[in-house]
């Protein structure tokens, strides 16, 4: 097999999503596990290895546009859309809590 290029790499890396991003990842890490560390292919995989675990727990890589605003209206009704820039972090709630709602309560 040839040796990898970084052109191979964006091959791999350019139509990757979120639902295929960690099987991407182990390609990207196979195609270059046999290269030195300081090769400059290993080095270019390695930053798109990090950018593919972002993407893992985002819903867009969102490179040719601005993140949308946070406070926009009926944001907090959409929990699957962080940008790999700022994925979503292990362990967090993907909605945050609600405060407890006096509906369907009964007076006392």
């Amino acid at each position: 097999m040839a040796e990898p290029t970084t052109d191979d790499v964006d091959a791999l890396v350019g139509p990757a999503t979120p639902q295929f991003a960690f099987q991407i990842r182990a390609r990207v890490r196979e195609l270059v596990a046999d290269l030195p560390e300081d090769d400059p292919v290993r080095l270019y995989a390695d930053e798109k290895v990090e950018l593919l675990e972002r993407l893992g727990f985002a819903s867009s890589k969102a490179e040719n546009s601005e993140p949308e605003s946070r406070v926009r209206i009926g944001w907090e009704t959409i929990p699957s859309a962080a940008p790999a820039s700022k994925p979503l972090g292990v362990g967090e709630p993907l909605v945050p809590p609600r405060a407890p709602s006096s509906r369907g309560t009964t007076p006392r």
